[in-house]
């Protein structure tokens, strides 16, 4: 387990932690808190603050998503793609992009590039909290998902209009076929 996540590392015994095969004298951090840290990174790092903080980052080698979670609708997928609708259903809360390349296994250049072409097109917005950047759904990325996933839109005014319009276009449609328009 250790191995996996930096490669050298090994648990020594009697509280010794073996954090890589370099010929450096021991640190004794035996009143100092050691943090385990996943990254995205494809290699880890140590970190030491001294005489305080002492870091080991590894890279996360797993997809933290459930397994069990229904992917997004069929049509949601050839619509926006099966990543960026996968990213848009994923933000019913507001995420970071560190936390989508978690949920997703997928890179953090391909979530960041997703997640730019979606905050074009309107469907996403962002905004910062503290040092982090959270990305959300706009309202029209709200009513995208409602609309794909076969539940009514949140505002049932909107989802009438549309519905009344539609048929007129079909009744319009309909008329100059039998020659009345």
């Amino acid at each position: 387990m250790l191995e996996q996540m930096r490669p050298g590392m090994r648990w020594l015994g009697d509280g010794r932690l073996r954090v890589n095969t370099y010929d450096r004298p021991a640190e004794d951090l035996a009143d100092a808190p050691l943090l385990l840290i996943p990254g995205s990174t494809r290699r880890g790092w140590l970190s030491l603050a001294r005489p305080h903080r002492y870091a080991v980052v590894y890279p996360c080698s797993a997809v933290l998503a459930d397994p069990s979670l229904d992917p997004p609708p069929h049509a949601l997928s050839r619509l926006l793609g099966p990543v960026r609708a996968t990213i848009l259903t994923l933000l019913e809360s507001p995420k970071s992009p560190t936390q989508l390349v978690a949920l997703t296994g997928y890179g953090f250049g391909s979530v960041g590039g997703h997640l730019n072409v979606l905050l074009q097109a309107q469907l996403v917005g962002r905004r910062r909290s503290g040092r982090s950047v959270l990305y959300f759904r706009t309202p029209g990325g709200d009513l995208l998902i409602e609309l794909q996933s076969g539940t009514e839109p949140a505002d049932p005014g909107h989802g009438q209009y549309n519905r009344a319009r539609f048929a007129d276009r079909r009744n319009l449609r309909a008329g100059q076929r039998d020659g009345l328009g």
